[in-house]
């Protein structure tokens, strides 16, 4: 991958997620946590196809829906550029809830769960707990983002 990206592209084949949408995932949650801004450059197609052994038309494909949602804006001849955001998250303020889900994510190993265990409980858990905040009469931000497609 370019290393003037600051984002590397990863791919999970047993998600059941499309590979463009694991992309445009990545890009969202980069944005969202302050990884990507404005201005920074998403790794070249080339760069992915070669890295990720995926067709380009994949690559081409999630960076035009990226673009269509104006977060991104491709420039010929140079490559594809950053050019929105996301509401981002206050890294600082989650030091407290990031201890406590490591604590938790130890507690679920001891117990057995792989991580298929634990990635079908906690998305289980939120899929409850955002419908249960949304009976209560006001909607979250949590059914909000995942109404939005941010939680499979």
């Amino acid at each position: 991958m370019d290393r003037s990206s600051p984002i590397v592209f990863t791919l999970d084949p047993g998600s059941g997620v499309p590979t463009y949408l694991q992309l445009i995932h990545q890009v969202e949650h980069a944005l969202r946590l302050g990884y990507l801004k404005p201005g920074d450059q998403l790794p070249k197609v080339r760069e992915v196809v070669a890295e990720l052994a995926i067709n380009p038309n994949t690559v081409l494909k999630a960076y035009r829906d990226l673009e269509s949602k104006g977060l991104t804006a491709g420039r010929p001849g140079q490559g594809t550029f950053v050019e929105g955001t996301l509401d981002q998250i206050d890294l600082a303020g989650l030091t407290g809830l990031r201890r406590s889900l490591v604590a938790w994510l130890s507690d679920a190993d001891e117990s057995g769960l792989d991580q298929d265990g634990i990635v079908a409980l906690f998305s289980s858990t939120l899929r409850d707990f955002a419908e249960r905040r949304g009976h209560e009469g006001g909607r979250g931000a949590l059914t909000d983002r995942r109404t939005a497609g941010g939680i499979a």
